[in-house]
């Protein structure tokens, strides 16, 4: 939690404050606010319209979400389905809307995005406050119940059910926030604002430009510096897009001198080894999704970054010239790269002194 607190000072600080005309000149009001919820701080700032209203429903929204979509509640939709030990449950329309979807992402990156891992990651700890190897027989019989064919969506007469496979949970961890951050750019967008920021951890969506006009200054973390919120392996200029990234430094542990990160490999249980440090995902907040039924560009980033960290940088690459007119990409490479995908070419700042070198590639 201290990394997340510490890049999200710095995150207000150099990009929502100093880097917002509108706090400095005048020429438009602030509304901001601030939660913790899905174990992430989360904080909304926004300018013209009713910011107030929007600030004070993307709030509501969060804690609606959490109560929804949010395993490490004993009390969710998503903790009580994964109690139901197989059997049929009827569910919000946006807990199955957002499971049908991700079953979709699954489908799409060929199983490298998949929320039955549920299992696997409770054999290692990492929603818990102890982390720990499994041995391998329990991660042969965890990783048994990762098979997201199994998950079953139905909608009849506008009821939502959802049926796991016995023994299976899921976990929303991956796609949840990408979901709210779609839900939030209909907030503001329902109220007005014309420009604004929704900072979700990993996740950031920024609306329309600042109010002085120029780009929002998004910054990609350092992996090699993940307590220090102002060091940046990039920045990224964006107007009216989401950005999403996963990485190995955001969750992990050291045991017996290895570290162990929280991005699971479904296919092998154990952390991805992908020789990636991070993936950033790129896209317009107006623009088309991969999936027809997608809920938003929001959730497509959120899904895919934990996917394409998985797959590494070639299969990742692949994916992107397969759909170039959907999202971009930001790799960070074990080997001190930044690649990024053509349609950044002119909206990012290299960091001088960074030790990086940076590729742009189509």
């Amino acid at each position: 939690m201290k990394r997340i607190l510490i890049f999200l000072l710095v995150f207000l600080t150099a990009v929502g404050l100093t880097g917002c005309g509108g706090a400095e000149t005048g020429t438009s009001e602030e509304a901001s606010g601030q939660v913790f919820a899905m174990d992430t701080v989360m904080s909304f700032t926004a300018y013209g319209g009713d910011g107030e209203g929007a600030v004070q429903q993307a709030q509501e929204v969060v804690s609606q979400m959490e109560e929804l979509l949010s395993r490490t509640r004993e009390d969710s939709q998503v903790s009580r389905l994964n109690a139901a030990d197989g059997q049929q449950m009827a569910v919000d329309p946006a807990l199955g809307k957002l499971i049908q979807a991700a079953g979709a992402y699954r489908a799409l990156t060929g199983g490298s995005f998949d929320i039955t891992i549920a299992p696997v990651a409770d054999a290692w700890g990492f929603i818990k406050d102890v982390q720990q190897v499994p041995d391998s027989q329990t991660l042969a019989e965890r990783l048994a119940l990762v098979d997201g064919s199994q998950v079953q969506v139905t909608e009849r007469d506008g009821t939502w059910y959802v049926r796991l496979g016995q023994g299976q949970s899921v976990d929303l961890g991956g796609i949840a926030k990408g979901y709210v951050s779609d839900l939030l750019e209909g907030a503001y967008a329902e109220h007005g604002v014309s420009s604004g920021v929704v900072y979700l951890g990993g996740n950031v969506y920024v609306r329309g430009a600042k109010t002085d006009g120029t780009a929002w200054r998004v910054g990609v973390q350092d992996p090699h510096a993940p307590e220090d919120g102002s060091a940046y392996a990039a920045i990224l200029l964006l107007q009216d897009a989401f950005a999403v990234t996963s990485g190995g430094y955001q969750r992990n542990f050291e045991m017996d001198g290895q570290l162990y990160h929280h991005i699971l490999d479904p296919a092998t249980g154990r952390p991805a080894q992908s020789g990636l440090l991070s993936v950033t995902v790129v896209a317009d907040a107006t623009g088309r999704t991969q999936l027809e039924d997608d809920p938003g560009n929001g959730t497509m980033c959120d899904a895919l970054s934990t996917a394409l960290f998985v797959l590494g940088e070639e299969r990742a690459l692949d994916l992107w010239r397969a759909e170039k007119e959907a999202f971009d990409l930001v790799l960070v490479t074990e080997d001190g790269r930044v690649v990024l995908t053509e349609g950044l070419a002119d909206r990012y700042e290299a960091i001088e002194g960074s030790g990086y070198t940076y590729e742009i590639v189509s």
